[in-house]
Formats: structure tokens, sequence, C-alpha cells
């Protein structure tokens, strides 16, 4: 194993030394396996020299526009978007929208993604920490559920959470490496399989934990008032890592470190998602995650001030700056043709390409031009979290609009695990970092003018888990949406409290 994780290393330095180099590698073999394809043929992809060509002749696609081609290849047609059988699908879990998304996950994009970037992340874990006892024990990954497909029997293809068709095709050595046992990790029911996760779990010996932060939270906490115990370490003692990802683990840290007070305990960041795994947090002392140009992806980035226009203009890898926000755009092994995923991004180094993820293209606040996106908020909140000893579980925030008796502001709810003791203290350092890390924010609020001060709300324990539940969204890697420029979701948690 050390062997091959140590070759894998060497791979990697080699793309980082010549990024470049490698995309057009990857996108000229995407182009080429995909020619004689439906989406190719009427592409003309058999003709395409360089990525302005494909530019011109491929245009950005949304789900919307790509999802005729998934429709069609679910109920059993073939070599639509990607010349190989595509058997599996990933139910987006992630999406706000009503509709659920259905991801092609082709045998490719299994094998040279999605298992590569686990192997990755283990062999990058491994040389930061060549101590490690991880193998000594369990790895406990919490994931999503599966089913046969239900638009078309005959057509023998299955969708569902990307983790749930992650570990249902992953490799022997690695199921026996692993706990739950697959009957448990694909079950359905949320609260039911948390029940059954702690029951089967609470014995064994968990050395790694791979999650979402939020779910994860609730089987920890299940699992101590199982035991009767003061913290993890009393249960799983050799626990040493927790391997997250799906939303900024920034304002859990505060709770991780209650929940987990071990000076050995470790937390490594994913960037993976249905259409593909992205990036690892590869240093110790950093959280930046290393883009991986070596997974069959071929990437172009889309920026801020174009993301809303109808038609718009994407750059590559060579072009982009420091510290602007892009859009994502993918080319991919599953047969994704410059498809805008939903996640915006910041590139933090460009020698290599590092980046952090900034939020969502359909997540952030502007209805008073002030261009709040989830970092900034995620900023603010753990700011105020860690200045009055306050630990969250979840948020979200909104605008409130102009009437005729007040000004516009923005409207948070927020689920304390341990509430501040001033709410209008903590509600004032909030909007303090916000105009800090936010110019545009800094501007609207200037004397009062276009922005009051933030209303704060504090929700009781259960109230997101229950809004959750609600919409159907429990477990896997559904999130709480964070901003939104409406009220829909808002006014939504706030009658739940209301009626509760």
């Amino acid at each position: 194993m050390t062997w091959v994780m140590k070759k894998r290393i060497h791979q990697i330095e080699l793309f980082m030394k010549y990024p470049h180099e490698v995309q057009e590698e990857r996108l000229s073999k995407l182009l080429q396996t995909a020619k004689k394809t439906e989406f190719g043929k009427k592409h003309g992809f058999a003709d395409i020299q360089n990525i302005e060509q494909y530019r011109e002749q491929v245009s950005v696609h949304t789900y919307e526009k790509i999802y005729p081609y998934i429709e069609r290849r679910m109920k059993g047609e073939e070599k639509l978007l990607w010349p190989t059988d595509v058997k599996w699908f990933a139910k987006s879990s992630g999406t706000t929208n009503a509709r659920s998304k259905f991801i092609p996950v082709s045998a490719e994009a299994l094998e040279d993604c999605h298992f590569k970037g686990g192997k990755d992340l283990i062999s990058i874990y491994v040389n930061n920490y060549p101590d490690t006892k991880m193998f000594s024990g369990k790895g406990l990954a919490l994931g999503g559920s599966h089913q046969l497909n239900e638009l078309d029997p005959k057509a023998n293809s299955y969708y569902g959470d990307v983790s749930a068709v992650i570990m249902k095709n992953l490799p022997m050595w690695a199921q026996i490496i692993r706990t739950p046992s697959l009957e448990i990790a694909l079950m359905d029911n949320w609260e039911e399989k948390i029940a059954k996760l702690a029951e089967t779990t609470i014995d064994e010996n968990v050395t790694s934990i791979s999650g979402v932060p939020t779910w994860t939270i609730l089987l920890l906490q299940r699992l101590m008032e199982m035991k009767g115990a003061k913290d993890i370490t009393e249960i799983w003692p050799n626990l040493e890592v927790f391997f997250h990802g799906a939303v900024s683990f920034t304002p859990y840290r505060n709770l991780f470190k209650q929940l987990i007070p071990s000076s050995g305990m470790r937390y490594v960041e994913t960037y993976n998602a249905s259409e593909g795994f992205f990036g690892i947090q590869d240093q110790k002392d950093s959280e930046e995650l290393l883009l991986m140009l070596d997974y069959g992806i071929y990437y172009e980035f889309i920026p801020y001030h174009e993301i809303q226009k109808d038609e718009p203009k994407a750059i590559s890898l060579s072009e982009v700056k420091l510290g602007e926000i892009y859009a994502m755009l993918i080319t991919t092994n599953a047969g994704l043709w410059r498809y805008s995923i939903g996640d915006t991004i910041k590139f933090t180094s460009l020698d290599p390409y590092r980046i952090k993820i900034a939020g969502r293209t359909k997540h952030f606040i502007n209805a008073f031009g002030e261009e709040l996106v989830v970092e900034n908020a995620e900023t603010a909140i753990s700011d105020a979290c860690e200045k009055t000893g306050a630990m969250i579980d979840n948020f979200t925030a909104a605008p409130m609009y102009f009437t005729d008796k007040s000004e516009g502001s923005h409207e948070w709810v927020i689920e304390f695990n341990k509430k501040p003791a001033d709410l209008a203290y903590f509600t004032e350092i909030l909007d303090q970092k916000l105009r800090e890390v936010n110019s545009d924010y800094d501007a609207k609020r200037y004397k009062n003018l276009a922005l009051k001060i933030p209303v704060v709300h504090i929700a009781e324990p259960g109230t997101f888990y229950q809004w959750m539940k609600k919409r159907g969204k429990l477990g896997g890697q559904n999130k709480v949406p964070r901003l939104a420029n409406n009220r829909e979701y808002i006014d939504d948690i706030l009658e739940l409290i209301k009626s509760s």
C-alpha cells in the first residue's frame, strides 16, 4: 500500500508541475472518446482541434439543457452523451430545486474520478501523517440511499445519492475496512438509519469518519446519549480523522472540538459532488484545496460578472486570477459537456492551483447591490461565534425588503448548539465582520442608508431538522440553503417556528 501511495504522490506532483498540459490532454481525450456519440456528432467533436473551437461549437450547458439526453438514457437509449453503457445516476441531493437532478455516472467516472479521489485522499493523508493508525480500525461512512431506476425497469439502471452509488460499487478491499454494513448504509429512512448506525457502530473500533458535518453531528450526539458519554473519545478512543465535505466546516469547528476533545484529532476537507471529485486539502497547515487535474475532467471558469448572462464567457485555467470568484464549468468522462455545476470558487494559489469554495451560483443575497456570497456569511458567523462563545448547528439568511415603515436589511435564522449570552452583541459582530469582508455590503450599510443592521432569530434545537424532514431532504448530502435572494425558505422556516 505504501508503495502504491508513494507512486501516486509522484503523479500528483507531475500534474502540479504541468497543469496546462495535463488539462489540454484531458480535453483532447474526452473529445476523441465521445466523437461518435449523438452529442459528439451533433457538435462536431471529430473536427475540434483546440479550446477555442470547442467553445464555438458547444455552448455552456445547464442541467435543463442537457436533461433530455439524460432522460433518454435513463429509459434505455445508449451512446447519447458518452459511448460506454451508463448504468448509474447520482441523484443530486445538493439541489434546492423541488425537482431532483440525475447526474450520469459512467464506469470511467467511478474508477478514474470518484474512486481515484478517495484513494488520493488516503494517499495524501498518509503522506502528511506517516504515523497514522487509521488502518488499525474501521472507517465509518455516512452515505445516502440507492434504488432501481423507476423510469424504466428494463433499462437496468439505478440511482441514488452519489455517496450511495460509490459505496455500492466499492471494491471488496474497501468494503472490508468500512462500517456499517451496506444494508444499513443504504437505508432510505434517515431517522431509522441514524438509530441503526449508532446501534451497530457503538462498539466498533472506528478510526476515521467520512461525511457531511451536519449529519455527522447528529450521529455523534446519538452515540453519546446511548452510552451516557461526555464525549466521543469515551466511545471511539482511536478516532483520528474526519474527512468532510459538502458544506463549509468553519462554523462547526468549535462544536466538533467539544464533541471530540482530542489533541490528535485531524480534519481534512474534500470537494466532491454528484458530478465528480474536484479537490482535496493537501497541506497540514492550510484549508486550501488542491484542484485535482487528472481525474478525467476538463475545467473552465466563468467570471462572477458573467454568471447571470444567458451566454456567459468562460476562461481556461491558465487565465484565472487570485482572489476572484468564478463559477465552475466542467467537461467530464461521464458525458457532461461544458456543464455548469452551480458552484463558485476562488483561487488561493496559482502554482499549484489551489482553491476555496465560495458558495453556490444560486445561493447569494443581492437584493440591494450587496453581492453577499456564502463564504462571506460563513466567515462572519464563525467570527461572531468565536467572540461570543456561541456554537451553531445551522443557519439561513434572506433579504428583508423595504416597506413604508422600515428600511431593508438581512434576516437570519440561527439554530444554536450553545446560544450567545447577548444576542445583540452577537448580531453586532456578525454585521461588523460582513462589512469587513464585503465592501459592497459595507457601502450599503453606511449610515443605515440602504441596509440596517441584520435581524437575527434564534431557532430552537431541531428546527432545521424538522424543516428538512418536511421537505423530504433528510440525510445524505442534503444541505440547508445558507443564503437566498428571495424569502421562500426563510418564510417557511419562520412559519414552522411560529406554529411550534
